[in-house]
């Protein structure tokens, strides 16, 4: 019985296939839409999760300044330096490595190429800290950090600028007044989510960039990685006690460093892509309210077109139930005639919007499966009334209906 229902319902809407299309548009739209937002927002979420993680594992950044300032902020407070390193990674159990680093944007030379990138002086902590392979040379010798010597590891993007697919080991370029040597190219990072290129540097030894670039002893910031199973916030807590005692900061008094735990950034760029993505998603289903209004409309126009169908169904003895049924059928089956399409063209916008941005495509199988069955309440909640006015007419008056 329910099947001939249901091919009943299929032919009528296909009777008129323009005028259905038409109706369910708008649940093709707001299923369309909502699929596309989430599994764009939830590629978003990923990609930031994923950036976050290729800065390192566990990694904290500890910087002078307060905590309002952000990391990198000094705000007049007194720089780090490398006897800080060694107490944070000799003295605090649950810290795997802490490496310096001091940073400034210069132009590197090579003939007649040049770019403007960031040179990083740091030692070989930093790749540890870092979780940063090199793909091609070596990182610097102890005996290269020791001296100072005017070595250099590049980052991808120089070294694509620079020596394009040349091999760059054992060449020269300059930095400022520094003739440095290439011994290694790190491994590629890509650009993160937030549009920073992240091979886009150039590695120094500590030394060299100390005495020849910024002509000081300074660091500017600590990276840390704690060890593996050890809560970053213990590791900050210790940290913060340390550099307290280092830095003679009495009680009651305010830090003049922050320690910066990086999964906050994912923390925090997670929940905004999760409103937006949220708000998004309610605006496109308001589209699916207009479309069950639509999908009422056209329910009601067919049962005034098929009034005397329905009067003779009725005289020949066909329940109320019965009318209702057919009716209340042909108007989910309308409705899930508009669920699957929006759910098909839903991915489709998901797989563009996610290459356009640059993002996983992360379709969720249950956001899917919400929205075609919403779909379906749809098609019942707003085709019930006419249903229940076609089961409920007067035979001999809809008999009697031009």
């Amino acid at each position: 019985m329910i099947w001939e229902t249901v091919r009943l319902a299929v032919q009528a809407i296909f009777r008129n296939a323009l005028r259905s299309f038409l109706t369910i548009l708008g649940v093709v739209i707001g299923v369309a839409a909502v699929i596309a937002m989430v599994t764009v927002g939830q590629g978003s979420t990923e990609q930031v999760t994923s950036d976050v993680a290729r800065l390192g594992r566990n990694l904290l950044v500890v910087s002078p300044g307060r905590a309002q300032q952000g990391p990198g902020a000094a705000g007049g407070a007194a720089p780090f330096d490398v006897r800080d390193v060694d107490a944070i990674q000799d003295q605090i159990g649950s810290v795997r490595v802490a490496a310096p680093a001091v940073t400034r944007m210069m132009t590197a030379i090579l003939g007649n190429e040049n770019l403007t990138t960031t040179v990083i002086g740091t030692d070989s902590r930093y790749l540890e800290a870092r979780d940063m392979p090199v793909a091609l040379g070596r990182p610097f010798y102890e005996s290269e950090l020791r001296s100072g010597s005017a070595v250099c590891v590049l980052g991808q993007t120089v070294r694509r600028e620079l020596f394009g697919s040349g091999d760059p080991l054992g060449q020269s370029l300059r930095l400022k007044t520094i003739s440095c040597r290439v011994i290694g190219v790190m491994e590629e990072q890509g650009v993160s989510s937030f549009g920073q290129d992240q091979d886009d540097f150039v590695l120094v030894p500590l030394k060299a960039f100390q005495r020849r670039i910024a002509g000081n002893s300074d660091v500017a910031l600590i990276f840390v990685a704690v060890r593996d199973g050890v809560s970053t916030d213990a590791a900050m807590a210790e940290i913060e006690r340390l550099m307290r005692e280092r830095r003679r900061i009495g009680p009651g008094e305010e830090d003049d460093f922050n320690v910066f735990d990086m999964k906050q950034i994912a923390s925090v760029l997670t929940g905004i892509t999760n409103v937006l993505t949220g708000l998004l998603s309610a605006v496109a289903a308001v589209s699916l309210l207009v479309g069950g209004i639509g999908i009422m409309n056209i329910m009601l126009v067919s049962v005034t077109e098929r009034t005397r169908e329905i009067g003779i169904r009725l005289a020949v003895g066909a329940r109320e139930g019965q009318v209702m049924t057919q009716f209340l059928v042909e108007a989910i089956v309308l409705s899930l005639f508009g669920g699957g399409i929006g759910i098909v063209l839903g991915l489709t916008l998901g797989a563009v919007g996610s290459n356009l941005l640059r993002v996983p495509f992360s379709p969720d199988p249950a956001i899917v499966a919400i929205a075609f069955g919403f779909s379906a309440l749809i098609g019942i909640v707003f085709g019930y009334f006419p249903a229940r006015r076609a089961a409920r007419m007067n035979p001999i008056d809809a008999l009697r209906h031009e």
